[in-house]
């Protein structure tokens, strides 16, 4: 047990999460060491971190994935705790149990408690037992298409497979009929094995039109466990999340509580320590159903802290250290609205494929209510090696209705050249109908994106004055820097511009 904060914290990822947590740091005191792959030397993680070590190539198995790696670097560094970010490492229960071994503290849940809800047959079981609610089907994997084949005609078409070992939509296939149930087992479980090293694949009952609605627990070292309120995670493409939302536009005080007993009780089957987050579907009626935990921080945890106030990574490090939670539950109140725009290098206009490269302009959006966890900067170059998160752009009022038109504007400021992102998509989420009469379920992205966006020519227009803006800014400064050059080198434009401004405020200050 550690009985006094940190020193020095480790952090095992990169961009805009490792940024993240290395401020959350800083806040706190304690020195931030952070490792980088060959083609992160220049990331802005390794430019603002106390400490950065090269940790090897761009592959993640041969950097971010290396357990031995880190380890290496915790030693050399002397870091007495590895906060894991999400996703590499902070799923896994080898790394978590590596850490205790080499007694370093793992910020996030025990190896076992990790282990057991990591795999979603072992979680839907422990679940079965804590008598919490979830979607019919299989809670163990299915051992033959015949075995598929009786409990989906059991249950009833759709049906959905899932990797049991999964997460981010891979080894994830909807069947529809029985006809398509064999190819669909064999695609899933292959995706499964290439993407996780393991083929089970189980079975359940596809929710039709779902809402996608997750909750978020904190327990800390001493049996103290809290819920923080909801994220609508609905809007997703490829099962993958991209605009989250928090509080949830459909859920009253009542089913927030019903939520958040049944993700206390899930994190207390588990035994669960630290962050994680316990996900639902919800039916058209309402009805909640256990889908799974993520035993980490979530990337869109920032909805939460503005709505709470609370720091979650301040949190998590004080947990690993031994704190106890500083409010019970009653202590947590929901303030106000928070949408997050999860920002990616793609191209929407070629099937979102990625768009690595450098950015040449960057204007940032900023004011009233906007937060941007971001991982680039102008002059960076976006490698093709990881997931093409760039930022999170994340807007707060004190309803939706401005949160949204918060948003809206910081969207319209935001311009990233040289590469291609997501942006537009979300100036088209926000104007969209449905969307803003919070009519959603996991199908909306893809049938707005079936839809003609009869706004193209004035989202172009914005691109072009927002690149119109930054070129002008650019060359405005730098002529302003060449100048007239005066004998000595100097700028006579900005010795003017300055000695009259000087002199206008001398003059008001003898009035």
């Amino acid at each position: 047990m550690f009985k006094k904060m940190f020193k020095k914290i480790l952090i095992a990822n990169r961009g805009e999460i490792a940024v993240r947590v290395l401020r959350a740091c800083h806040e706190m005191g304690i020195a931030a060491v952070v490792v980088y792959s060959d083609v992160d030397r220049a990331a802005l993680h390794v430019r603002k971190a106390d400490e950065a070590y090269p940790i090897g190539a761009a592959a993640a198995s041969e950097s971010y994935l290396n357990i031995g790696k880190i380890l290496d670097v915790a030693k050399r560094s002397g870091a007495d705790a590895i906060h894991p970010g999400y996703g590499f490492l902070s799923e896994n229960a080898k790394f978590a149990q590596a850490c205790v071994d080499a007694g370093v503290k793992f910020i996030g849940p025990t190896a076992a408690a990790m282990d057991a809800m990591g795999s979603k047959t072992r979680a839907r079981q422990a679940m079965e037992r804590a008598g919490v609610p979830f979607v019919p089907g299989t809670s163990r994997g299915v051992e033959s298409f015949e075995q598929a084949e009786e409990v989906a005609a059991r249950i009833g078409y759709p049906v959905m497979l899932k990797a049991a070992a999964g997460g981010g939509g891979k080894g994830m296939r909807l069947v529809h009929a029985a006809d398509e149930l064999k190819s669909a087992l064999e695609g899933a479980r292959s995706e499964a094995e290439r993407s996780f090293g393991d083929r089970e694949v189980y079975i359940e009952k596809a929710i039709v039109n779902p809402r996608h609605i997750e909750m978020q627990v904190l327990a800390d070292e001493h049996g103290n466990t809290v819920y923080l309120g909801e994220r609508e995670c609905s809007l997703q493409r490829r099962h993958q999340k991209v605009l989250e939302e928090a509080p949830s536009p459909i859920v009253d005080a009542d089913m927030r509580r019903r939520m958040g007993e049944v993700a206390v009780r899930v994190a207390q089957a588990a035994r669960y320590t630290n962050a994680g987050t316990v996900e639902f579907l919800v039916d058209q009626q309402k009805n909640l159903y256990f889908l799974e935990m993520n035993t980490r921080l979530q990337v869109e945890h920032p909805v939460t802290e503005l709505i709470t106030g609370l720091d979650l990574v301040h949190l998590q490090i004080r947990i690993a250290a031994g704190e106890k939670l500083p409010f019970e539950q009653e202590d947590v109140y929901i303030r106000g609205h928070a949408i997050e725009c999860r920002i990616y290098a793609e191209d929407p206009d070629n099937n979102y494929f990625p768009s690595p490269g450098k950015i040449t302009l960057l204007l940032a959006p900023s004011g009233p209510g906007i937060r941007r966890d971001s991982g680039m900067y102008e002059g960076w170059s976006v490698p093709i090696d990881y997931d093409p998160l760039l930022a999170k752009l994340i807007g707060y009022g004190t309803d939706r209705e401005q949160a949204i038109s918060r948003l809206t504007r910081a969207l319209s400021e935001y311009f990233v050249g040289g590469i291609k992102t997501n942006i537009s998509l979300f100036r088209r989420i926000l104007r969209d109908a449905d969307f803003r009469a919070a009519k959603l379920d996991t199908g909306f992205l893809d049938r707005m994106l079936k839809e003609p966006d009869d706004r193209v020519v004035d989202a172009r227009a914005a691109e072009v004055a927002a690149i119109a803006a930054g070129m002008f800014a650019a060359l405005g400064s730098r002529g302003a820097a060449a100048g007239e050059r005066t004998a000595d080198g100097s700028s006579q434009a900005i010795d003017k511009a300055e000695s009259n401004w000087k002199s206008v405020s001398r003059r008001e200050a003898l009035r």
